[in-house]
């Protein structure tokens, strides 16, 4: 093989492998202007404060706790949160998300922070209340240990008898009502259509998304793990976290096997106990 043969060899195995690259790390780059419309429907400021009052429901923290939402995205909830009276920090490592989240306002009760979340700032170490992981924001990453990085983390971050509520696609129900494909139309009439595929064995929902409208076409890509909730159940178990309790989404109603959606709650160890008063003797 001549040197020309083999330096165009070469770059067509850089080539590839920068590519597998970019599909395993599909998450870097996904949540941009494309993603915000795309899922555009979703967001609505009545739905978000349907979901606040719940999560205020289910933690019943008083006003001033500390809470983390991660990754909070456009800042969705975390902003909600902050009106509610907690102090609360956003994490993600989105900059356009980050960027929308700030203009929504901060100030010093909510703080944004662009990070990853397999790996949170060592000096919050037991500092919150509540950790909270909403819309489907797990099992991103290749490597399903990352996930297991991820609970550990959130784990760490939280106070003895602090509360993780974590929701997303229950495996057991998205596949009992599996949707292959799907297609709407946004407020700007462009049109957006998923076409999706499962690998039971890895767990990976694949999804591939195209579009079409005034600004333009494209398409591309994006793998979710899913999780049954016995498995999550484990994850949490094995960083100190215990669930107490699995909900339909965000309905006030038990989980089911036909469950789209969950959310479960799960509290760290440690925490003090009260001890029954004491009776006087006379």
């Amino acid at each position: 093989m001549n040197r020309s043969a083999r330096s165009a060899r070469a770059t067509s195995n850089e080539t590839s492998t920068t590519r597998r690259a970019s599909r395993a790390e599909w998450w870097r780059s996904y949540f941009d202007d494309v993603y915000l419309r795309e899922y555009e429907p979703l967001f609505t400021l009545e739905r978000d404060r349907r979901e606040v009052a719940r999560l205020l429901d289910i933690l019943g923290l008083p006003s001033g706790a500390r809470v983390l939402d991660v990754p909070c995205g456009q800042g969705r909830h975390a902003h909600l949160l902050a009106e509610a009276g907690f102090l609360v920090d956003g994490v993600d490592l989105s900059p356009q998300l980050l960027a929308r989240a700030r203009a929504r306002g901060t100030g010093p009760t909510l703080h944004y922070h662009e990070r990853d979340m397999r790996r949170l700032p060592r000096s919050w170490n037991r500092r919150f209340n509540a950790v909270l992981n909403l819309f489907t924001s797990f099992g991103f990453f290749a490597d399903p240990g990352d996930d297991r990085r991820v609970v550990a983390e959130f784990a760490r971050v939280l106070r003895p008898g602090g509360v993780l509520i974590w929701h997303g696609g229950d495996r057991d129900g998205v596949m009992a009502r599996f949707l292959d494909r799907d297609w709407w139309q946004t407020s700007d009439g462009t049109l957006h259509a998923q076409e999706r595929s499962f690998d039971p064995l890895s767990g990976i929902l694949t999804i591939e998304s195209r579009w079409s409208g005034p600004d333009g076409s494209g398409e591309r890509e994006h793998r979710i793990r899913l999780y049954t909730p016995t498995r999550l159940a484990e994850l949490c178990a094995e960083a100190g976290l215990i669930v107490e309790a699995a909900y339909d989404g965000w309905r006030d109603r038990s989980l089911t096997r036909r469950s789209s959606e969950m959310l479960l709650v799960a509290r760290k160890e440690g925490a003090r106990r009260e001890l029954p008063a004491r009776k006087s003797r006379r």
